[in-house]
């Protein structure tokens, strides 16, 4: 059978995008969406996003989280540079860290802009420190 359009998780995300261009969102606000929604996530995405969460918060202060479609997402001058996608979101078999292109992670003629996360080791965490720090540059 033809796919006949968009899934239900997808049809929700956009429901949640709108609600969120509704709302001006304050910094503390903000968080305060994205730590629900961290809150809201299974147990092993929960403890990957809390520690992006911490990373971010850490080594790009300057990005302001708020929620993208309903995932915690970071931003920069009302510009999303980075979210993070749980598995369970769109039924995933992995976690993913992206990037917007307002990130400029650009290398020559092709790039990752979207990083699967199943676990965040030493190697794992100082990777997301550099992308932070090259988005940001």
């Amino acid at each position: 059978m033809a796919n006949s359009g968009f899934s239900a998780e997808e049809k929700a995300a956009m429901k949640e995008r709108a609600k969120e261009l509704k709302a001006a969102k304050t910094r503390a606000a903000g968080e305060a969406d994205v730590l629900a929604k961290i809150a809201e996530m299974p147990d092993a995405d929960r403890v990957l996003a809390q520690r992006l969460h911490a990373l971010v918060a850490e080594y790009a202060p300057q990005l302001q989280p708020r929620t993208w479609y309903g995932m915690p997402a970071y931003a920069l001058d009302g510009k999303i540079v980075c979210f993070f996608q749980d598995a369970a979101k769109f039924k995933y078999r992995y976690a993913t860290l992206g990037f917007q292109d307002t990130a400029h992670l650009d290398d020559g003629d092709m790039w990752a802009t979207s990083f699967a996360i199943v676990a965040i080791t030493a190697y794992v965490e100082a990777r997301i420190v550099e992308l932070l720090q090259r988005a940001l540059a």
